[in-house]
């Protein structure tokens, strides 16, 4: 999985899931070669890699006991971890597809791993409880309707997404799509605190946790939900009740394109050709978690932009790890944590391979950018459930 040798990273990823899916076990070499996936050869693998077009080496058995000597060694930061089974994949996304892709939804295709598409009335039905793994879709938690008021309340789908929105909210029982996808968010709180892994991207980040802290106050303007919101809302504002944000300011004006000052889209200093984001370099067998989930082949990533593009530094919760950061921007773009049994990660911008993309711009084509960095970061935690538990050192 190093730069110079493989030609396809993404569907590596998915050729190491159909292992596992198959009940064959794998070895993630973390920080060995780009992060090398260890499978015992037989010829259907080598064949699907073949089809596939994922690079691959045979070698042989004291080749491999080498190498693992290798990884053990204390004076290496590396670590062998193995992968046992392939993880149940949800993505929660409204039912036909908004102006825009999903970056992770598109890499999933693209790798050809296997997902089941969910939404507000399964996550209310509890059935996130059958998934291992769950990715937000860009979404809205708090009733706003992605702040797009200002410039496309006119636009058809932006009408028509509304007009869906309020519909499935009177079918499940509630006045309001902010109160609906409150109850939403605390299911999708209460299965990873039960257990489960979470990913986010953009503005499914910085809203969940807003509406988690605004939980029971109502922070939607009149052209949201029909009355007004809580005067002074913002003292009202509960930061112990979020996964990774604290101490922020929620925006007011339902004219302004942001939902609080987490998100750095509009304080960022730096050009486009400049925008690289650094990963973090973990001990890996201290800290195998954070290093798995960074495992790359280059530790400077191209930054891309989004509805929330990257999370204000000191408005990151203490206990939250910080995994890839732009220094000099003061900025973090990939953070990592822990509620209560389960784990998230969340990753700031909207689509690794198109820098600013906009509504109705056409999708990435991944055939393109098989080897994209910043797109290995969403399969890494793609595979993190299918790692087996070891006990902490202590």
């Amino acid at each position: 999985m190093d730069a110079d040798t493989q030609k396809n990273h993404l569907k590596a990823y998915g050729i190491t899931y159909w292992t596992l899916a198959k009940n064959v076990k794998v070895k993630w070499l973390l920080n060995y070669r780009g992060g090398a996936f260890l499978l015992p050869d037989s010829k259907d693998i080598q064949r699907e890699c073949q089809i596939r077009g994922v690079s691959f080496e045979v070698i042989s058995d004291t080749k491999t006991e080498q190498i693992l000597k290798e990884i053990a060694s204390p004076s290496k930061n590396m670590e062998s971890v193995v992968l046992e089974k392939a993880p149940k994949i949800a993505v929660y996304t409204p039912k036909g597809k908004l102006p825009w892709d999903d970056a992770v939804t598109m890499v999933l295709s693209y790798a050809e791993i296997p997902y089941e598409t969910i939404y507000d009335e399964e996550v209310l039905k509890d059935e996130l409880l059958l998934y291992d793994w769950l990715h937000l879709h860009h979404e809205d938690f708090t009733g706003q309707f992605g702040k797009f008021y200002a410039r496309y309340r006119q636009a058809a789908w932006y009408i028509q997404e509304k007009k869906e929105a309020e519909a499935l909210a009177t079918k499940l029982g509630y006045n309001k799509v902010s109160e609906e996808k409150r109850d939403v968010a605390l299911k999708i709180r209460d299965y990873v605190v039960g257990g489960g892994f979470m990913f986010a991207m953009c503005s499914a980040t910085e809203s969940f946790d807003i509406a988690l802290s605004a939980a029971g106050i109502d922070i939607c303007e009149p052209m949201f939900d029909g009355d007004a919101s809580d005067g002074n809302y913002q003292s009202k504002i509960e930061f112990s009740k979020t996964f990774a944000f604290k101490d922020y300011t929620l925006e007011r004006s339902p004219l302004v394109y942001e939902f609080s000052s987490i998100d750095m889209t509009m304080k960022r200093k730096i050009l486009k050709e400049t925008d690289y984001f650094s990963l973090m370099d973990f001990s890996a067998k201290w800290d195998p978690i954070p290093t798995m989930l960074c495992q790359n082949h280059t530790a400077l990533v191209k930054g891309f932009m989004g509805q929330t593009t990257s999370f204000t530094r000191d408005q990151i919760k203490s206990n939250v790890l910080v995994m890839g950061e732009n220094k000099t921007n003061g900025e973090a773009k990939y953070i990592h944590g822990i509620k209560g049994k389960g784990f998230f990660t969340f990753y700031g911008g909207h689509d690794p391979e198109d820098y600013t993309h906009q509504v109705g711009d056409p999708k990435t084509e991944l055939e393109l950018h098989p080897t994209s960095p910043g797109y290995r970061l969403i399969l890494n935690n793609v595979l993190f459930p299918a790692a087996k538990k070891k006990k902490q050192k202590t």
